[in-house]
């Protein structure tokens, strides 16, 4: 969502240097956009089942309002561990739509996939969008995801997001803030993940650029 959306997928041809500062860069998304941020989400039909994460870390259920939607487009890669770690930023994503949607100020599900930086950054928009009275509608499209793996335990994640059908909307008169589609409706995020304990590949960094050329059509 191009407007102030509500946040948080990168194209093939994402550059190492991309890759190596998600895998090092610093603080939380720089955009202020209402896109989904970090979904227990349903993938989109492009996605397989096999992404899905074992629900053995007690994984908690979020759900979407009925206007808005996350889809994830290519989103499986046929490695169980990468498969897991887009499972789990997914996850993250929709987490934050989630509980801006819900106009919940704190979100157990958002602490669960988030720590750190990220955390922070992500209660920072929750906050700021429920002050604002803003929620999401529409769909948002992440895609082309390109990933990084540190080591077993902690990965560097660039993946692009197209918001040109997703706007905000005001909560009390439910009128939709839409605005004309342009280079701003494309944003890259750079994401740093790690595997806690539990086995969830927790979003620790997230940072974006709206523009940028390598998610723009």
């Amino acid at each position: 969502m191009n407007r102030r959306t509500l946040p948080v997928a990168v194209v093939a041809t994402a550059t190492a240097a991309l890759l190596l500062s998600a895998c090092g860069g610093g603080g939380g998304k720089t955009d202020d956009k209402i896109t989904g941020s970090e979904q227990s989400a349903t993938p989109s039909a492009s996605a397989s089942a096999s992404a899905s994460p074992s629900d053995t870390a007690g994984r908690p259920k979020v759900t979407l309002p009925a206007d808005f939607k996350n889809e994830f487009e290519g989103w499986t890669t046929g490695d169980p561990v990468k498969d897991a770690v887009l499972a789990d930023i997914s996850n993250a994503i929709t987490s934050v739509d989630a509980a801006i949607a819900s106009d919940e100020a704190e979100s157990s599900a958002v602490a669960f996939y988030h720590k750190g930086d990220a955390l922070v950054g992500a209660s920072t928009w929750i906050a700021k969008l429920k002050n604002d009275g803003l929620t999401p509608t529409g769909v948002t499209r992440y895609h082309t995801p390109n990933i990084a793996m540190s080591d077993q335990t902690s990965a560097g994640v660039v993946y692009c997001a197209d918001e040109s059908k997703g706007f905000a909307k005001e909560r009390k008169t439910g009128k939709v803030l839409t605005t004309p589609v342009d280079d701003k409706s494309y944003v890259m995020y750079n994401a740093r993940v790690e595997k806690n304990q539990q086995g969830v590949w927790q979003t620790t960094q997230l940072t974006s650029k709206r523009g940028d050329k390598t998610c723009t059509p």
